[in-house]
């Protein structure tokens, strides 16, 4: 599996990273100019939608499931169509948080510019979902936090959580200021030991700013895990980095913001479902 996956400029829709790839996760990105449409069947996955720059209205037709024993709303939902207008405002993923759009799975979806410049996020993952409804996740729905302190202080803002009924997707940003660290202390999510750690993939896609600049994610594993790897890799404005397993500190280059989309899917959906690495984990108690 190729875990580190640079920036590439071509073509308007890119799948990042394709369906088969992580046992999860799927990411593409949609860049549109003001007026262009694009169109897209979810089938048996739940995809969430990140608004990186720029404003689109999107219609959602769910198809639902027609058994008599989802309950009366649930029918009705059935085949509704569902207008979002517009959605997002962001000249970049530096000027504020996100706005997020959650669609269940069998639905049918239509996204269009009204700008100049729309460049968003596809995350799916497969889904029984079938009860839940779309989400507009914006305003208050999105959880800014300041995490860390120092030179490890980060904004986290957490947009599709637990409180929005889906089946598996998680999904935020994770905001550096220049030279600070994040996903700091270092930690993972890849075992089943509840109710401390669930086993969850995630995908993270990097922004920079100034795009010339760069950071590094140190990907490793337990020493006791029996597939160990240590990898450093460089991450510069547009690339994506494969999380399937490990722990998984950020750092950005002084002088460049390094912001990251970050999108976990795993067995459980439970956000914080994560341990330290044991060696590290003392900075907490700094003061």
């Amino acid at each position: 599996m190729e875990r580190h996956i640079k920036a590439r400029p071509d073509g308007n829709y890119q799948e990042i990273v394709r369906p088969g790839t992580l046992r999860f996760l799927d990411f593409a990105r949609l860049r549109l100019n003001k007026g262009e449409k694009h169109s897209r069947v979810t089938g048996p996955r739940e995809c969430v939608l990140d608004i990186f720059s720029g404003t689109a209205s999107v219609s959602i037709e769910s198809a639902g499931n027609a058994d008599p024993a989802r309950g009366s709303a649930a029918r009705q939902a059935a085949g509704k169509k569902q207008d979002f207008l517009s959605v997002g405002s962001r000249a970049d993923v530096f000027s504020g948080p996100p706005v997020m759009l959650y669609i269940p799975p069998q639905s049918t979806y239509e996204i269009a510019s009204q700008s100049g410049g729309l460049d968003l996020g596809v995350f799916s993952a497969p889904s029984n979902a079938t009860n839940a409804s779309p989400a507009l996740l914006e305003g208050p729905a999105v959880v800014a936090r300041q995490i860390g302190r120092g030179n490890w202080q980060r904004t986290v803002y957490s947009a599709l959580a637990e409180n929005t009924p889906a089946e598996r997707l998680l999904a935020g940003e994770t905001l550096n200021p220049p030279g600070n660290w994040s996903s700091y202390p270092p930690h993972k999510h890849d075992r089943s030991n509840p109710p401390q750690e669930a086993v969850l993939e995630e995908v993270y896609f990097f922004r920079v700013r100034p795009a010339q600049g760069y950071g590094f994610i140190w990907t490793y594993t337990a020493p006791d895990d029996p597939d160990r790897f240590s990898t450093v890799f460089v991450v510069e404005d547009g690339d994506t980095v494969l999380l399937p397993k490990g722990y998984h500190p950020v750092v950005a280059a002084p002088g460049y913001e390094l912001h990251y989309a970050w999108v976990l899917a795993g067995e459980e959906r439970r956000y914080g479902a994560w341990v330290d690495d044991p060696r590290h984990a003392w900075v907490k108690e700094q003061r």
